[in-house]
């Protein structure tokens, strides 16, 4: 029988190093707040060149798992950390960009996150998550509000409540799927012809959908965060011009 040879597989010194540092992660060998060697003496040590080492630490850094700072003193070098919504939803908004999704694939996801994130919050959300939301809400209402506020406010409002689930998974998820849809959101948003009337129409339903929350009334609430995305989301999917209600 002839054998059969496989290709070596050819790294960059750079995915070698994030192979090593990734390795120690995960044996528990490196834990959040650790800090990294300086890169006078790491380098040497993995028998790499510096260029390399920075690399590798610049990548780490983008995926919110690292943060460096340079200079001198006990807060210089590079130290690991837990950072992931905003990495995911970077990650994510590019790869939505470049047609890795669909709006449809995000449109579920939304659904799906957004249905277990407010039926968990009937339950776990607490008086301080309650008030934060009705804070952020409270803004939304304001008199004049400018489209992209309005549009910072929901996205946290249902960040706020993807939290309040208990489930940090969830809201990691939950903030990166509607991180990375919020430039169409805000696009869309910025073509409705009666935009006090849409407000209106928006805030009507946020304020039901904490209503619930604070009531307990989980099913209602994930019955009610579905229209509401769909409402809005959906338009996005079907082209039709974006209605008064739902996001």
């Amino acid at each position: 029988m002839a054998v059969e040879w496989e290709p070596v597989r050819q790294s960059r010194t750079h995915e070698l190093v994030l192979e090593r540092i990734e390795a120690r992660v995960v044996a528990g060998e490196l834990k959040a707040g650790d800090r990294l060697p300086p890169e006078r003496e790491l380098a040497p040590v993995l028998g790499v060149s510096r260029s390399a080492l920075r690399e590798a630490l610049r990548v780490l850094e983008t995926i919110g798992v690292l943060v460096a700072q340079s200079g001198r003193g006990p807060d210089a070098g590079a130290r690991i950390v837990r950072h992931p919504d905003d990495a995911l939803g970077r990650l994510l908004r590019l790869h939505f960009a470049l047609g890795s999704y669909s709006l449809e694939d995000v449109l579920e996801a939304r659904v799906t996150l957004e249905r277990s994130s407010f039926q968990a919050a009937a339950d776990h959300a607490s008086a301080k998550d309650l008030e934060e939301a009705e804070t952020l809400l409270w803004r939304m209402r304001a008199p004049g509000v400018e489209v992209a506020e309005f549009n910072d406010l929901d996205t946290r409002f249902h960040v706020l409540i993807a939290r309040s689930s208990g489930n940090r998974l969830t809201s990691t998820l939950t903030a990166a799927v509607r991180e990375s849809v919020r430039p169409l959101i805000l696009r869309a948003l910025e073509t409705v012809e009666d935009w006090p009337a849409a407000a209106a129409a928006l805030n009507d339903q946020h304020v039901e959908l904490l209503r619930l929350v604070r009531a307990g009334q989980g099913a209602e609430a994930a019955d009610l965060v579905e229209k509401h995305i769909r409402g809005f989301h959906g338009t996005l999917v079907d082209g039709t011009k974006p209605e008064r209600g739902g996001e």
